[in-house]
């Protein structure tokens, strides 16, 4: 039995070259729609035909006209327009225009990170494909270059290249000189522009985006993504490359510390001319189920987005409460929780304002200890109460400091960042200390007057043995999580932000915690936040609470009058 010996690199490209070749000339009258007994010479004469002027490859084109050109000259593959060619929306215009239209005095590109949010349907996967196929082998291409598409998972990562592989076989010009290689999703481009460039197709799911060299990288649906890993591999590969660009397509994600939401809202500020951003979405303000404002946030609306699918769905939101968040994120782009939270960004935000912690020494203030796990976060919030029954709040956060940007992709907030600037600390290995903290309470015990601090049985047994090792004298005080002792505490804590009489000082690790609280009911419609169901970490908002909680019980003659219950 023989065995046949590897061929090398350029012994392959040749093979696929000359099987291209045969099967054309095999399937010449098939394939481009010739049958009869003069099929063959009939594709032979077209074969050695003139080639035929491609609309892009005019020579008075500007760069973007030129990208428009090649987009609108591809064909549609599938869906109720499909035979026809490309037409661009004039919003997808627009992008182009402010990416590729915004150069240097040398004439390169000035944008590196484009990012698009807009509803679900807005034909972004035939967008992509274009701008995909115009780095790959057309106008935007470069030699060797390449081309990267990024998504959640290997079957969302595969619609991309699906589209592209159509587009490619269906036009010959692109079909001769380009490899499709379907079982590792990557094409290749044998000859003409943008040759030996490479399109790969990348999932989140596979460690993936070191040692690349992007030209073209775009991240498909990124609001899905659990980590930003991959897109923080491809962006730091950019500088390998003259003009590389990336592009972020995707409908917003559904809170403020997705890393998707944060890279928006920086984008909009304008103070980066390297990044872009076209948000397309509903405000806040508008009527969700007005026609006009569905037409105003969906740019495709009466020319191939489903009007009548779009309808369905929202009149089964109208009726079922539980679907009315997918519906506004979805389709009006929208940030929007799945579940309803019990603080609104905008209440919460409103008591933003600065505190100064030095006129706090030596005040009575009221503490609130939540204990995480020994790899969890933990949380003391000191509550100072003024005379005009509001407080001010200094939370204390604790986490372990081993592997803090490991615990990023986990909890996708920058605990690195926070623990740089001071709103949390990172204690010693891979677990909590609760030495650390122990010892943390004793400073803070000496700065302020703590009256009390309240406490769930949690752990708590190991924090007092410390307290006492160390001869740090503290009230503590035990507090229930059940309905009946936090929810008047919760109606308390509700009361104070509506009133705006609970200054937090805009800490960002307390605002995620307290983005994150839900609560639920019981038969008497008493409430407690749910550790189970909040999405994320809920640790300073729960010690915040019993804090509050807490402060209203106990009743020294030096407090405010407003305190005494």
């Amino acid at each position: 039995m023989a065995i046949e010996r590897p061929r090398t690199g350029a012994e392959e490209t040749n093979r696929i070259s000359f099987l291209r070749i045969i099967r054309n000339w095999k399937k010449g009258g098939q394939l481009m729609g010739l049958r009869g007994p003069g099929a063959r010479k009939k594709s032979a004469s077209i074969l050695s035909a003139p080639k035929r002027e491609l609309p892009w490859e005019k020579a008075d084109l500007t760069r973007v006209e030129r990208l428009v050109a090649f987009m609108e000259f591809l064909p549609i593959t599938k869906g109720i327009l499909a035979g026809q060619c490309m037409r661009l929306l004039p919003e997808q215009i627009d992008f182009i225009d402010a990416v590729y239209g915004n150069v240097n005095e040398d004439g390169r590109r000035k944008v590196r990170l484009a990012i698009r949010s807009e509803p679900r349907g807005g034909g972004k996967t035939g967008f992509l494909s274009g701008l995909c196929l115009a780095h790959l082998l057309g106008p935007e291409s470069e030699p060797r270059g390449e081309c990267y598409s990024a998504a959640m998972d290997k079957q969302q990562a595969g619609l991309l290249f699906r589209e592209m592989e159509a587009i490619i076989l269906a036009v010959p010009e692109f079909d001769e000189r380009v490899n499709c290689q379907r079982f590792h999703k990557r094409l290749e481009v044998l000859d003409g522009p943008g040759k030996g460039s490479i399109y790969e197709s990348l999932s989140a799911d596979v460690r993936r985006g070191h040692g690349l060299a992007p030209s073209f990288w775009v991240y498909d649906e990124f609001a899905q993504a659990k980590t930003d890993e991959l897109l923080h591999n491809l962006q730091t590969a950019q500088g390998k490359r003259k003009e590389s660009l990336g592009v972020v397509i995707s409908t917003q994600a559904a809170d403020d510390q997705h890393p998707l939401s944060v890279m928006i809202d920086d984008a909009l500020k304008g103070e980066d001319e390297a990044v872009f951003c076209q948000l397309i979405c509903a405000p806040d303000d508008a009527d969700p189920f007005d026609e006009e404002t569905w037409k105003a946030c969906n740019p495709a609306w009466g020319i191939f987005l489903d009007e009548t699918e779009f309808k369905a769905q929202a009149e089964r939101a109208q009726r079922i409460p539980s679907f009315l968040p997918r519906f506004l994120n979805l389709r009006l782009n929208r940030r929007v929780e799945a579940e309803e939270r019990f603080i609104r960004a905008a209440e919460w935000d409103a008591c933003g304002e600065p505190i100064d912690f030095e006129k706090l020494r030596g005040k009575p203030c009221f503490g609130g200890l939540d204990l995480g796990s020994t790899r969890d976060l933990s949380c003391l919030t000191l509550v100072f109460p003024d005379e005009d029954g509001g407080f001010d709040v200094a939370p204390f956060f604790w986490v372990p400091g081993d592997n803090l940007l490991a615990r990023e992709d986990v909890d996708r907030v920058p605990y690195w960042t926070w623990n740089q600037q001071g709103f949390i600390e990172a204690t010693p290995g891979k677990a909590i200390d609760y030495h650390w903290i122990v010892h943390r309470i004793g400073e803070l015990a000496t700065m302020f007057d703590i009256q009390a601090i309240a406490f769930d049985r949690w752990r708590i047994e190991d924090v007092r043995r410390e307290l006492a090792d160390e001869g740090i004298d503290v009230n503590l005080v035990e507090y229930g999580q059940g309905y009946k002792d936090i929810s008047p505490a919760l109606d308390y804590m509700e009361t104070l932000l509506i009133q705006q009489k609970l200054r937090h000082g805009g800490h960002p690790v307390m605002r995620w915690n307290a983005r994150n609280a839900v609560v639920t009911r019981d038969a008497a419609g008493n409430r407690k936040l749910d550790k189970e169901r909040s999405r994320e970490k809920i640790d300073g908002l729960v010690s915040l609470c019993i804090a509050l909680g807490v402060a209203r019980s106990v009743e020294p003659e030096s407090l405010p009058a407003c305190l005494m219950m």
